[in-house]
Order: C-alpha cells, then sequence, then structure tokens
C-alpha cells in the first residue's frame, strides 16, 4: 500500500510545470466586479498668493447612461467643502470609469479637470511592476489645484496604476503565503518548506543556496529565530539573493529572506480569528482587527501557539586522536512542550493628506520545557577491549521574551514618487534557559550491572541583547524614467550571554565549576550611507548603479577572566550594478553585480563553550575576521501562454574571502586542563560557489497550479591556511513542487514535494534569527546552542525528501469567509536529516528525524471591508515597498 502511495504522489509531482499565485492568491470575488477602493485627493490654493482656499466645493461627477431619456447624463459620485488648509479627499470610488473633477469657489473661476484610473501594465516588461505602484495608482494625489481668475483649461490628468505584483521578479521572489494551506498553524519554519529555492532541514536549520540567510522582519533584522514567528501572522516572503546598495550590507554569501507581516494589509474595519488543534491536543489561536475612524487607524494582531516536538536520532562515532581509540553510539530521544505567544499593535496617525506618523510594538514570550533521553554504547580499542554503556538524561527549561518597538514617518511630496521616510526600530530580548543532567555508566549493555553512581550537572544559561537602528531614506523621481534614492542608516547592538556549571558527584554536595563557566558580552556598532541612480531608456534597457559606504566596529569582554576582543573596519565600499533588457515578447534579461560583507554574529564570537554535551562541545571565536564576498548573478524571464506562464533561470557565481566556517578541533575545555574535541569557527582561505537555478510556474488548467523549482550548485571551501590540504568540494541540487488544485467551489488541496541531494554542510551556519539564545525550543542541550545540525568545513548532509498535504474549504457568509483547513507534514515518514562529518580525529554518521507525519486542524473567520489608501500614506518600508529596488521601482 504504502508503495502504491508512494507511487501515486510521485506521479503527480512528475507531471507538474508550475504553480502561479499573485499576492493574495488572486482572490477576489467571483465575478470581479468594479472595486470600489480608489481615492482622490489633494489641495485647492490661490493661484497668486498660494495660500490654502477654504470651504472651496470639490464634486466629482460621472457620464452616465439614463434609461428613462435614454441620454447620459453627469451624476454626482462624491464631493465636499475643503478644510480650512485647503484639503480634500474623496474615497470609495470605482476605479474603473472617466470622472469629472469640478471645483467652485466665491471670487474664483470655476476649475474643471478630467480625472480617472487606468490600470495597465508598466513599460518595464514583465519585471517592472510592483505592489506598492499598483495601489498608489488606486490613490491618487492630485497635487495643488490653482483657483485663479483668467480662464484656463488645464490638460487632461490621467492617474495610471500598474499590474498586481508577480510572483516572481528579476532581482527578488515575492511568495504569497497567506493561503498557503500546509503551514496554517504553525511556524515560520512550515511556511518556508514550501518556498522555492529554500531549504530548511529536520532542525529547522535554514539555508538559502547553501548558505543561512539573514532573516528578516518587515524589512529590518530581527532578533526574533523563526520558530517564535507564527505562519498565521505572515503575509507573505520575499527572497533577495543579491542585495543591492539599497540593503543593509552584512550578510556575505547569504541573502535575505524577508518575512512581511499582515500589519495593515486591509486597513479600514475589517479582521479576523482563527483557531486550531494539532494530533498531540496541542492548539492554536488567533485574532487580528484594524479599525480606522477619521485620522486615526489602530490594528493589532495577537497569537497563541502550543508545541509539542518529538525527535528521535542516532550517532555512530569513531575516535582517532584519543588514547584509546573508541568506537560508540548514541540513541536519541528528544520531546519538547510549550507554548509561545505573538502580539503586534500600532496606531498610525494622518497629520494631513501627505504626512503620517506610525507607532507600534511587538511582543513575543514562550515558556518550553524539553526532556532530552540518550543512551550511549562505548567501544574502547584497548589491548584488552574495554566496553561499556551510559545513560544521559536532560530535563531543561527555556524562557523567552522579545520586545520592539517602531516610530515611523512618511512624507508624500505633490511630486508623484517623490517621499521621504524616516523610522526608528528598539528591539530588546532576554532569555533564560537551564537544564540538570543526568548521567551514569555500566558495565553491560543491558545497564543492569553499575560502574559509578549517578551523577548531576546542572547547567544555568541566559542572555540579554538589544537591537537599535535607525533610517532615513528619500526617492527622487527626476522623470517617470529616472529616480536617485539615498539614505542614511545606524545600527548599534549589545549581547550578553552566561553560562555556570555545577557539579554533584555520587553521593556528593554540588559543587560550582568556575573553570568551565563563563559570561560574555559584546557591543557593535554599523554606521551607513547609501545612493543609487536608477534609469529606463528609450530602449527598454534598465540600469542601477549604487554604493554604499559602511563603518562597524566591535568589542566584546570576557567577564570572568577579563579578557577583551576587538576589531574595526573605518570604512569600507560596497558598489552594485543592475543592468535589465526587456524585450517586446514579455522577457527580460538581467545582470547584477555586489559586494557584500558578513560580520562574525553572537553566537559565532561567543567565547562561552557549551559543556551540556560531552560528545560535542561547542564554544565561538572572539577572533574571528569579517568575510568579504562578491556575487555575480545573470538571470532571464519569459512570460508566456495564455494564462501568463513565467519561467526564470538564473545562473549565478560567488567567491568569498576568509570565510567564517565550523571547524572541529582538539583543545582545552575553557580554564582546565583537561582537552576534547570542541566545534568552532574559523576563517578560511576562501570559498567558492556557483550554480543554476530553475523556476516555471503556470496555471496547467482553470484547476490545477503548479510551481516547480530546481537548483543545481556547486561548492568549494578552501581551509588550507588552517590544515594543508584541507578542501570541502561538493556538487549538489535539489528540487521542490508546489501542486494546488481547486477541485470544487471553495474546496482547494495543496500537495508540496522536496528532493535534496546529497550536499556540502552549509557554510556559515548559525541560528536562523541570530537572536533570543537557544535555538530551536527543546533544543535538546539546555546549552548555550541547543539542539540541531552539528556542521563543520569537513562533511556532507545525505540525500532526503518527503511530502506534504493540505485541504481548504471556503464558505462565504454575507461579504465575509469562513475557512476550514487541513494539513498532514511528513506524509509518508521519509523527511529524515542524515549528516556526515569527519576531521583528522573523528569520523561520526548521525541522522534525526522530528515530527513525522504531523497533522493540524483549522478554522478562520475573515470579515470587514478595503482600504486602499493607507498603502500609499503610510511608511511601509519595512513591508513590500520597503524592497522594492532596481529597474521595478524606477516608473513612478
Amino acid at each position: 500500500m504504502r508503495r502504491f502511495c508512494l507511487t501515486a504522489i510521485a506521479s503527480v509531482l512528475l507531471l507538474s510545470g508550475i504553480y502561479a499565485q499573485f499576492p493574495g492568491g488572486g482572490q477576489g470575488r467571483a465575478g470581479g466586479g468594479n472595486m470600489n477602493i480608489g481615492r482622490f485627493y489633494g489641495k485647492i490654493i490661490d493661484a497668486k498668493t498660494n495660500r490654502p482656499v477654504d470651504a472651496a466645493s470639490v464634486t466629482l461627477v460621472q457620464s452616465k447612461f439614463d434609461s428613462v431619456t435614454r441620454k447620459r447624463k453627469d451624476i454626482i459620485i462624491g464631493g465636499q467643502l475643503t478644510k480650512a488648509n485647503g484639503d480634500f479627499s474623496i474615497e470609495n470610488l470605482p476605479i474603473a470609469g472617466n470622472y469629472k473633477l469640478k471645483v467652485t469657489a466665491i471670487g474664483y473661476v470655476a476649475f474643471e479637470e478630467k480625472v480617472a484610473f487606468e490600470v495597465k501594465m508598466p513599460q518595464g516588461g514583465s519585471q517592472g511592476g510592483d505592489f506598492s505602484q499598483m495601489v498608489g495608482g488606486f490613490d491618487k494625489d492630485l497635487g495643488n489645484i490653482k483657483l485663479q481668475i483668467d480662464s484656463k483649461v488645464l490638460d487632461e490628468v490621467v492617474v495610471q496604476g500598474t499590474a498586481p505584483t508577480l510572483k516572481l521578479a528579476i532581482d527578488r521572489k515575492v511568495f504569497n503565503v497567506e493561503k498557503n494551506i500546509v503551514s496554517a498553524g504553525g511556524t515560520a519554519t512550515d511556511v518556508l518548506r514550501n518556498v522555492p529555492t529554500v531549504s530548511v532541514d529536520v532542525d529547522g536549520n535554514v539555508s538559502l543556496r547553501n548558505n543561512a540567510p539573514q532573516i528578516f522582519v518587515d524589512g529590518r533584522p530581527t532578533t526574533l529565530t523563526i520558530d517564535q514567528i507564527p505562519a498565521d501572522a505572515i503575509q507573505s516572503v520575499e527572497l533577495i539573493t543579491n542585495p543591492s546598495a539599497k540593503f543593509d550590507a552584512s550578510g556575505g554569501q547569504s541573502g535575505i529572506i524577508n518575512f512581511i507581516l499582515k500589519k495593515n494589509r486591509k486597513a479600514g474595519y475589517n479582521g479576523s480569528v482563527r483557531a486550531g488543534i494539532d494530533m498531540r491536543g496541542k492548539i492554536n489561536s488567533g485574532a487580528d482587527i484594524n479599525i480606522r475612524q477619521g485620522k486615526i487607524n489602530v490594528f493589532a494582531n495577537a497569537n497563541y501557539n502550543q508545541r509539542k516536538s518529538k525527535s528521535r536520532g542516532e550517532t555512530d562515532r569513531n575516535e582517532f586522536g584519543t588514547n584509546p581509540a573508541s568506537e560508540s553510539l548514541q540513541v536519541n530521544n528528544n520531546t519538547g512542550n510549550g507554548a509561545f505567544a505573538f502580539g503586534r499593535f500600532g496606531i498610525d496617525y494622518f497629520i494631513d493628506n501627505r504626512n503620517t506618523v506610525t507607532i507600534g510594538q511587538n511582543i513575543v514570550g514562550g515558556n518550553f520545557d524539553f526532556a532530552d533521553r540518550n543512551t550511549f554504547l562505548i567501544d574502547s580499542f584497548k589491548t584488552t577491549p574495554v566496553f561499556e554503556s551510559q545513560y544521559r538524561n536532560t530535563d531543561g527549561k527555556n524562557k523567552f521574551r522579545n520586545y520592539g518597538s517602531q516610530l515611523s514617518y512618511k512624507h508624500l511630496f505633490t511630486k508623484a514618487g517623490k517621499e521621504l521616510t524616516a523610522d526608528v526600530n528598539f528591539n530588546r530580548s532576554h532569555s533564560n534557559n537551564g537544564s540538570r543532567i543526568y548521567s551514569r555508566s555500566y558495565f553491560d549493555e543491558g545497564q543492569t550491572n553499575p560502574k559509578t553512581g549517578e551523577f548531576l550537572q546542572r547547567i544555568d544559561g541566559g542572555g540579554n541583547n538589544t537591537f537599535l537602528t535607525s533610517q532615513l531614506d528619500f526617492t527622487n523621481p527626476v522623470t517617470d524614467k529616472m529616480k536617485w534614492e539615498m539614505g542614511v542608516r545606524s545600527q548599534i547592538r549589545t549581547f550578553e550571554s552566561e553560562q555556570l556549571n555545577y557539579y554533584t558527584p555520587a553521593g556528593g554536595n554540588e559543587v560550582y565549576i568556575p573553570n568551565i563557566s563563563n559570561k560574555y558580552k559584546y557591543k557593535d556598532y554599523v554606521f551607513a550611507g547609501y545612493v543609487t541612480y536608477s534609469q529606463q531608456t528609450k530602449k527598454n534597457l534598465s540600469f542601477q548603479l549604487g554604493l554604499r559606504a559602511e563603518s562597524s566596529k566591535y568589542d566584546g569582554e570576557q567577564q570572568l577572566t577579563k579578557q577583551t576582543y576587538s576589531n574595526s573596519f573605518p570604512l569600507s565600499l560596497f558598489p552594485s550594478i543592475f543592468l535589465t533588457q526587456s524585450f517586446k515578447n514579455k522577457s527580460d534579461l538581467q545582470l547584477n553585480f555586489t559586494r557584500r560583507i558578513n560580520r562574525p554574529n553572537f553566537f559565532q564570537l561567543m567565547p562561552n563553550t557549551d559543556y551540556s554535551d560531552p560528545f560535542n562541545y561547542q564554544t565561538g571565536n572572539p577572533n574571528l575576521k569579517p568575510e568579504f564576498t562578491y556575487s555575480l548573478e545573470s538571470s532571464y524571464q519569459k512570460t508566456f501562454g495564455k494564462r501568463n506562464s513565467t519561467f526564470l533561470a538564473t545562473l549565478f557565481g560567488k567567491y568569498t574571502t576568509d570565510l567564517i566556517s565550523r571547524y572541529q578541533r582538539r583543545d582545552k575545555l575553557g580554564q582546565s586542563s583537561d582537552t576534547a574535541f570542541i566545534t568552532t569557527y574559523i576563517n578560511a582561505t576562501s570559498a567558492y560557489a556557483g550554480g543554476l537555478e530553475l523556476v516555471l510556474r503556470s496555471p496547467v488548467t482553470k484547476w490545477w497550479e503548479i510551481n516547480y523549482n530546481v537548483n543545481i550548485y556547486y561548492s568549494k571551501i578552501n581551509g588550507s591556511d588552517v590544515v594543508a590540504g584541507l578542501e570541502n568540494e561538493r556538487t549538489s541540487w535539489f528540487a521542490k513542487i508546489n501542486n494546488t488544485f481547486k477541485v470544487s467551489k471553495g474546496w482547494s488541496i495543496q500537495l508540496s514535494g522536496d528532493y535534496n541531494a546529497r550536499s556540502i554542510l552549509p557554510v556559515s551556519t548559525s541560528n536562523s534569527g541570530g537572536g533570543g539564545g537557544g535555538g530551536r525550543f527543546g533544543g535538546g542541550g539546555g546549552g548555550m546552542f541547543g539542539g540541531g545540525q552539528q556542521s563543520t568545513t569537513q562533511g556532507y548532509i545525505d540525500a532526503n525528501y518527503f511530502a506534504d498535504l493540505g485541504v481548504r474549504k471556503e464558505i462565504p457568509i454575507k461579504k465575509n469567509t469562513l475557512t476550514i483547513s487541513a494539513n498532514w507534514s511528513d506524509i509518508f515518514r521519509t523527511r529524515k536529516n542524515v549528516v556526515h562529518t569527519e576531521s583528522p580525529y573523528i569520523i561520526q554518521e548521525s541522522w534525526r528525524r522530528r515530527d513525522p507525519q504531523f497533522f493540524r486542524l483549522n478554522i478562520s473567520y475573515r470579515f470587514g471591508k478595503f482600504d486602499i489608501s493607507l498603502f500609499k500614506r503610510k511608511n511601509m518600508k519595512g513591508e513590500a515597498g520597503a524592497l522594492q529596488e532596481g529597474m521595478g521601482g524606477i516608473q513612478q
């Protein structure tokens, strides 16, 4: 039966072409209709004095056919008297049709002008459109309208919009995940498993083109880990594989994964409530609301998720560098149990039509308990072999809190597309984790003949960090095909971490062990400025030139030993060049080049050794230097067919100096004289990476849509400066597919599958998000790093594959929608992570499986109405508009 099911699913996956879905899923109400989401606004002023005209009558009329007289006549669609400052705003207008704007005021000649919403694709080709431009076309600033005595027939004003955001663009990929069935009720980890070009292993470690990416939330770096972001709070995911000078230069070989949260996606009066339960009886729930009244818009979002995660794994280890050599087998069973809450709220204040201030607050908190059970079978290769077995059982707790505050301001000039934005973000995190580790040795495998009494190791750890960023951006379109952008940014981060170790011998009293305890803190600063120039020529050739300058400094201190560490880079320059040629046959060709930096993060720098697992000691290296990466990409995108299928091919190459990579060595444990194998970070000599990325999307039929992705890449790490002749080289590939079937009215099915060939271990591996301390909840170690992938410069990840399934039913209730969904992950129990690592001292083979064949049931109810004007008036730098750059952004 299992073979039959595998064959059936494989047949569906192999028949796939591609699944194309616009953000929002292209979902409007059946039959389309004319949407009342348009707005005209502006200011009436005196032509001579430029003073505002109070109480001027502004009316908007439309010519319609009268069925009684059988003639066309003007019908008043909307109108108002101007405010004391001359402002007017006419809202909730149909976006189709032609209008006349009429303005009259005592003492002034009547003013009349044609206005219209005209939605069409921009001239820049398939990559030219973006969401911020589209909604800007529905929310038109008519500027300062001058009333004067002399009669004057003004030129016709046409409001132009663009097509909805493409799911794939030349310089980035935007994936709407709001309708993702298989991740409902989960976390960002579940979301990324269904995003093309992204790989997620069984422990939640994320890689993008075989590198650990930077994690952003709403366009800004975050201290949240992806396990702390609920899937139901995510609107879309943006992948930026080769960021321009407009973005933070940090990241090196990795790109950016930006989670756009559901804040203000539907402004006005609207919201949703949702709840769900999984196969272990754990619940998830949430709600969001937006209410706009006058100049105030209030938004709030809350989620509560309970999680119980189970994993099992084995590790087979051979040690040559010890005397005597030994072989061991470790069997691990881990259970994590707890809950976390995610809250988000804020206020938009519309000072006037062109000035908006937003204040927001995020609060995240969670508590998790974990139980880690390990059995060891150890065989020492002495003249007379010695065999023993051990148990090592850990009970631990992990508590984390995260608070983020945002203050933003946006000013719109009368010139379309010209704007000034400013924002300040402050993030603070705190974590506590403690564990009690019980261990005992036996002479026999059945653990009936004790060799020692039971020992107790207690570890108390925790950390605090703060993250302050401030940014000012200015955009000035010289013409509709030429644009300057510039900005400045500052970033200040502080990190503190401690791990205190205690030991209780069998029958004895607890003793504090200062030699292997540690406290560490550091602070780093990054100050930056950028300028970019974009232009589109008459021959559909677009280019963007950018230059970013950054100055950085890092200071750290090992508080118990008073050792200090520091490094600084007074000035580094990061150029970027983007060239795009658009063709008449709906295709684009792009070439781009960037230089970037990857500064070592908190966990890589911190010299606190994690002693929770005697077979996997881990520590940071405070003497790490930043790595610099030169990236070159060439992309070709083609839109074809009646259903606008899209093919995207990207050829990329990267060269990195001083690559930050894991390495395993034998060294002293803390301040003690004992030695052991320790995994740490080093600066390897260099690294090369290159590959071909293929994405194809197309609706196969009206009821079947597919998204298909294949990545082929080559990677080589040169560590000859550490050990002569040390290299790790491999060519690998992976394929990912996502099918959506609309089987009947309101019913849809989603089937996705991944295959990952054997690959080199990801370089620059770090905890996703870089914050909070403790990595994944229930990490199994209770120490600094928690559980997860033990990667080094020497090793590989074996091939693996899996499939996920989801079913959704949408039930319209008047103008609202009730949705019921069910999802089943790893339906064939094949998601198994196998890692091989080796060094001059050790060869280790390990496998791990987490939460196979996991089932969730969810229900949600959406209500409210849509107000498009907020998209233009808010400073949404962190949302979809924040990451709009390059060729698509120059058309205003």
